[in-house]
């Protein structure tokens, strides 16, 4: 949810627009940026794979299971809470 100046929410179309002027500018395909957002917002797999289509989870994985920076940076922070408990 965004909100505008008053605190009302924004109209839906808004972020979308913002979105789509972002996949424009650096030219990336619409379904790459919004598997890459479902991943970063720990949607599971399965969730992306059926939401997509794919009859083939290998397919999900091997297209749009790259690591953000951020995902990075968990991992290892994940690591680093395993190997201090």
């Amino acid at each position: 949810m965004f909100t505008n100046e008053q605190n009302g929410l924004l109209q839906q179309t808004i972020p979308r627009r913002w979105l789509l002027k972002i996949i424009d500018k650096y030219n990336l395909p619409y379904t790459h940026v919004h598997c890459s957002l479902l991943f970063e917002a720990d949607a599971s797999v399965k969730e992306v794979q059926e939401r997509l289509g794919h009859t083939d989870v290998q397919t999900t994985l091997n297209i749009y299971t790259h690591l953000s920076k951020s995902a990075k940076n968990e991992t290892i922070n994940k690591f680093v809470a395993y190997l201090n408990s």
